[in-house]
């Protein structure tokens, strides 16, 4: 069965918002592991719009799954990433006025920066995997670097809108499931990932785990966090 790695990182956008101390991701990560998520993941971003150093400190010695620290491929991140020392890191593109990260990383033109963080990483004893489009030169550039993981950008999928559209973009993640497992990286996915468009992405198989935070935490809204990552891990569970 496919892990669920429940991303908190929207928590600690309302709590920003107000610029206190609640909601805290700290607390909606505990509630998440206790409901079913099997990992944690958080996005430290470079201008700390969201999570905050604090949480990642705190996550660190609290999580009882994996916790799975997104990231920049910079010299500071890398820094943090190998002081905290997370089971994993996933390396993403990130850019100062985008909402959401809006795309995979590219792998091939930068190659070198990635490969080296990838390697001091891995050194540090961190699994590393790479955040990328489904797209085959992507993912062979990504077994150079020597990654562990790949986690393919669902997100065209998820802003199809027809249904000839998502086929399409059914069919290039299903091409990339088969070129990463032939080639040996384990993979993941994630991105507009909700519990409508889970169902086709799932039925692929050779999917290990699904990060998923926007639509959890919005059916929370309505129903509760503990509610919201149940129903998320049934659909996972009877894929």
């Amino acid at each position: 069965m496919a892990k669920l790695g429940l991303n908190v990182d929207h928590i600690a956008t309302v709590r920003q918002a107000r610029g206190g101390a609640e909601p805290d991701p700290v607390t909606a990560a505990a509630i998440g592991e206790m409901a079913g998520a099997e990992g944690i993941t958080i996005h430290l971003r470079e201008d700390r719009r969201h999570i905050q150093d604090r949480d990642l400190e705190i996550l660190r010695r609290t999580v009882k799954s994996k916790l799975n620290l997104e990231m920049a491929a910079t010299q500071e991140m890398v820094r943090i990433a190998l002081a905290i020392k997370p089971e994993q890191v996933t390396l993403v593109p990130e850019k100062r006025q985008e909402l959401t990260t809006e795309g995979g990383l590219d792998v091939i033109v930068n190659h070198k920066l990635i490969a080296d963080s990838v390697k001091r990483l891995k050194d540090g004893g961190i699994v590393v995997s790479l955040f990328i489009d489904p797209n085959q030169e992507q993912i062979k550039a990504a077994k150079k670097s020597d990654t562990d993981y790949i986690e393919i950008h669902t997100g065209s999928y998820a802003e199809a809108d027809t249904w000839e559209k998502q086929q399409h973009e059914l069919e290039q993640i299903d091409t990339a499931i088969k070129l990463a497992r032939k080639v040996g990286l384990g993979i993941n996915a994630g991105h507009g990932l909700n519990y409508t468009n889970i169902k086709a992405i799932t039925s692929l198989g050779g999917i290990e785990e699904y990060n998923i935070g926007h639509s959890i935490i919005a059916r929370a809204m309505l129903v509760g966090l503990d509610r919201a990552v149940r129903d998320m891990v049934e659909l996972l569970k009877y894929a």
